[in-house]
């Protein structure tokens, strides 16, 4: 039998975050997640219940805020993944690297497509050497998972939640000292408030990082 993954949904639309902004994409949303982020907008990814298994082809039938998923094979996904025109892939959650993504990735690659995960950095990175690593670490969430370093050292950028001076001050002992000198550091400021915003201007002019606004959501796509 093939191995699956539990998809919660898949989409088309332009992404909006940090180093891949306005580039559209195809975003694979998997099911599952135990880091317990109290922010999380989309909660509804977090467990895997098998009543709510239903039918790949029922996926794209479902409301979007929906427990339900389909169990699908690579094959399933890239056959899925052929009726969009968008050539980035980027596999989020839930958190995506409670599984095993090396089949997938590779096999997105290989299409000649480019293949981003968008992690907390709580799960070990299971994927193709040419992924593009999103890692936004989630500290001291209700899951009690830590962020793991060589998670953070596999980095192809850091986009780091901040709402408060103290979301900069854990960043700074317990991100930086693991990321590549390579990877760009991203402030994005919670919910777009105008205090965040104000303090992810201000920390990365000092520390020479970047600014990522959500800009989908402002050009009103997902």
């Amino acid at each position: 039998m093939m191995p699956t993954l539990p998809v919660n949904e898949i989409f088309e639309t332009i992404q909006g975050e940090a180093h891949w902004t306005g580039t559209p994409a195809v975003f694979l949303r998997l099911q599952g997640c135990p880091v317990g982020c109290a922010w999380c907008d989309t909660k509804h990814t977090w467990d895997v219940e098998p009543a709510f298994k239903i039918a790949p082809a029922l996926l794209f039938m479902k409301t979007i805020d929906s427990k339900h998923h389909a169990e699908m094979s690579v094959a399933d996904l890239m056959e899925a993944l052929d009726e969009f025109k968008a050539h980035h892939i980027v596999i989020t959650g839930g958190e995506p690297c409670i599984h095993d993504l090396t089949d997938l990735t590779t096999a997105i690659i290989d299409s000649g497509r480019s293949c981003q995960i968008e992690t907390s950095g709580t799960f070990p990175v299971k994927a193709h050497r040419l992924t593009w690593i999103t890692v936004s670490p989630k500290l001291d969430m209700a899951g009690g998972l830590k962020v793991l370093p060589e998670v953070v050292g596999m980095a192809s950028e850091i986009k780091h939640p901040i709402g408060k001076m103290a979301d900069i001050e854990k960043l700074q002992a317990e991100i930086i000292p693991w990321t590549p000198s390579h990877a760009d550091v991203w402030l994005q400021p919670l919910s777009q408030s105008e205090k965040a915003t104000a303090l992810c201007i201000e920390q990365a002019t000092i520390h020479n990082y970047r600014v990522s606004i959500q800009t989908h959501k402002f050009i009103g796509v997902r």
